[in-house]
C-alpha cells in the first residue's frame, strides 16, 4: 500500500463526495437553491423539503452512489485492499459534508456512508437502506436517523469481523465515519437536546425559505 495510493483514495473519495447532488437535483427540478431552504443542507431530507419526495429520493440515491463509486474505483485500482477502500469511503463522507463546490458545506454524510458500506458488503443494503425512510417518516427526525445508522454500521461490521468474515478495517471505517457524521450534526444535536429540532417534512410537501 503506497503513499500515492492512499492519497489517490482520499482525493477520489473526496471529489466524488463533493458532487452536490441535492443542489443539482433541486435546482434542475424546481429552480430553487436548496441551501436557502430548511436546514440549508444538500442531503436528501432537505432536498425533499425544497423539491418534494421525488427530489429527495433522487438525491438520496445519487448520494449513495457517490460513496459506492468511490470505493468501487479504488477497489479496482488497489486490487481490493481494505484500507484503501476505507479511505475512499471516508473521503466520500467528508466530501459530502464539506463539499469543495459548496463552500465546504453540504450534508450529514449518511447516504454516501451507506453507499460505501454496500460496496464493502452488499447484503448490508437490506437493512441500511430501509432505515432511511423508516427513520425519517416514522421517527420524524432525519438527524436521529443519521445518528442511529452511524452507530449501526460499525456494529454490523464488528459482528462480521468477530466471526472472521471480514476485515476489522471496516469496523474502524464505521467508527471514523460515525465521527464525521456527528461532527456535521453538532447543531442538530444541540437542537435535539433543546427540543427545537425541526421534524422531517411530510411526504411530498415542499418548503421554502430558511426556517430550520
Amino acid at each position: 500500500m503506497s503513499a500515492l495510493t492512499v492519497v489517490a483514495a482520499a482525493v477520489v473519495g473526496y471529489l466524488f463526495g463533493s458532487i452536490p447532488v441535492g443542489y443539482l437535483v433541486v435546482r434542475a427540478t424546481r429552480g430553487v437553491d436548496v441551501r436557502t431552504v430548511g436546514s440549508g443542507r444538500t442531503g436528501g431530507t432537505n432536498a425533499m423539503r425544497a423539491g418534494g419526495l421525488g427530489a429527495g429520493v433522487m438525491t438520496a440515491i445519487g448520494d449513495m452512489l457517490k460513496g459506492l463509486a468511490a470505493v468501487a474505483i479504488m477497489r479496482l485500482l488497489s486490487g481490493g485492499v481494505p484500507e484503501i477502500e476505507a479511505i475512499a469511503g471516508l473521503g466520500a463522507v467528508a466530501g459530502h459534508n464539506w463539499s469543495l463546490f459548496m463552500g465546504f458545506k453540504g450534508g450529514a454524510g449518511t447516504a454516501p456512508n451507506i453507499g460505501a458500506c454496500i460496496m464493502f458488503w452488499p447484503l448490508s443494503a437490506l437493512w441500511l437502506v430501509p432505515m432511511v425512510p423508516l427513520g425519517v417518516f416514522v421517527v420524524g427526525y432525519a438527524s436521529v436517523t443519521s445518528l442511529v445508522i452511524a452507530v449501526v454500521i460499525p456494529i454490523t461490521f464488528a459482528l462480521r469481523a468477530a466471526a472472521g468474515l471480514t476485515s476489522w478495517v471496516y469496523v474502524w471505517y464505521g467508527i471514523a465515519a460515525a465521527l464525521l457524521v456527528v461532527l456535521a450534526l453538532r447543531p442538530n444535536i444541540k437542537r435535539l437536546l433543546n427540543g427545537t429540532e425541526p421534524r422531517a417534512p411530510r411526504l411530498g410537501r415542499r418548503a421554502s425559505g430558511n426556517h430550520a
